[in-house]
């Protein structure tokens, strides 16, 4: 039996990151859409352990899709819930100190790295991600995006370890934003929780 994957707990209230994330499009982002992917990855790594145990190679290959899909909806959004905090918990507040060095460094500042980031993440044709990554063979910062819901590790393979997420799939902001990301992508900054960019980028160059 594989293992079976779980929804992570939210460090958070589903109205407390309003007024830049309601809570309506959080409980329905969280309990169906980031439901949905666990429910879904669970069930192909049944079908495929069912599968390797007949040795039906062409079953498995044919489950990978499924689970390479539902697996980075789980992995994306297990790191994006993190990414964000409620300002009354420091959401949005980003304190001088080694990270915002290298910011500096590869960005020119903060602001010229949200302006940067922000540009490619509302650039993203269709559904998918953007993100802030750290690159351990170069040793700095980065920035990508990712389409539908591959993880950062399908295209930048293991060299590059996520540290900051935004969703721009519409289910992220629809029911408020309409068809306006640029404006949610803008907002969502307000919200974003620095402190657990801050830890993700100490481990990463320890990795």
């Amino acid at each position: 039996m594989p293992q079976q994957y779980q929804l992570p707990e939210l460090p958070y209230d589903f109205n407390e990151l309003e007024p830049v994330i309601s809570a309506e499009i959080m409980t329905l982002h969280y309990t169906k859409h980031h439901q949905a992917y666990v429910t879904n990855l669970n069930k192909a790594l049944e079908q495929y352990a069912e599968a390797e145990a007949k040795q039906d190679i062409a079953k498995m290959i044919a489950l990978q899709s499924a689970i390479k899909f539902n697996g980075g909806g789980h992995v994306n959004h297990s790191i994006f819930w993190t990414n964000l905090a409620p300002q009354k918990k420091g959401g949005g507040v980003l304190e001088k100190g080694a990270f915002t060095d290298a910011l500096d460094a590869e960005f020119g500042s903060k602001e010229q790295f949200i302006e940067l980031f922000s540009a490619k993440a509302v650039a993203v044709q269709g559904s998918g991600w953007g993100w802030l990554g750290y690159h351990k063979g170069r040793k700095r910062l980065v920035i990508t995006t990712c389409d539908n819901q591959d993880p950062l590790s399908t295209k930048c393979a293991n060299d590059v370890i996520p540290l900051l997420g935004i969703d721009v799939w519409e289910h992220a902001y629809y029911l408020q934003y309409k068809n306006v990301r640029a404006e949610y992508v803008k907002q969502i900054w307000n919200v974003v929780n620095w402190n657990n960019v801050i830890q993700r980028y100490q481990n990463a160059i320890k990795a």
